[in-house]
């Protein structure tokens, strides 16, 4: 395993995400009994906690994709700070889960846990150079690697897997 940084301990990382991808896998029943669900509103920077299963599903399948590729284009990008990311009312986030939100229940739970395998293998193999790699988002600034991972994959996951299954009511 390559050396990291003192403040992230990768296994935990992917653990956390893990766990998040294993409660939308114990959810799927409890999704396919309540569809078909009704499309809600995706446009527009109205807050995710609005949305209903077919839509947090969507949403998380493409956004563990996307921001994948954001880290690895700040870590291979130069010179410091590398512009990275985007906001809620992207067009291309946005029309992409009204796409995708249609999708089989089981695809969207297969795409996420694919995901988090992607990370699994992945994160070990960054160096403590990469994790400290600079990107800058377009409203929250500077960000290191190490930060882009926490805030909008890590504990973005395990937000939205709490939502669903408060949403389903568990």
């Amino acid at each position: 395993m390559a050396a990291m940084t003192d403040n992230l301990d990768a296994p935990a990382q992917i653990g956390r995400m893990a766990v998040a991808a294993a409660t939308f896998a114990t959810l799927r029943d409890a999704i396919r009994a309540g569809e078909p669900w009704p499309a809600g509103p995706v446009s527009g920077d109205g807050p995710e906690a609005e949305w209903g299963p077919p839509e947090v599903l969507a949403h998380t399948s493409e956004m563990l994709q996307y921001w994948l590729g954001e880290i690895e284009r700040v870590i291979a990008g130069s010179p410091e700070p590398v512009p990275f990311g985007r906001v809620a009312t992207d067009p291309l986030r946005t029309l992409t889960i009204e796409r995708d939100r249609a999708l089989p229940t089981g695809e969207l739970i297969s795409r996420i846990q694919s995901s988090v395998g992607r990370y699994a293998a992945r994160l070990p193999q960054l160096s403590a150079a990469d994790w400290q790699k600079r990107g800058l988002h377009p409203r929250l600034g500077e960000m290191t690697v190490e930060a882009m991972l926490e805030r909008f994959v890590v504990s973005h996951l395990a937000e939205h897997a709490v939502q669903l299954r408060e949403g389903l009511g568990g």
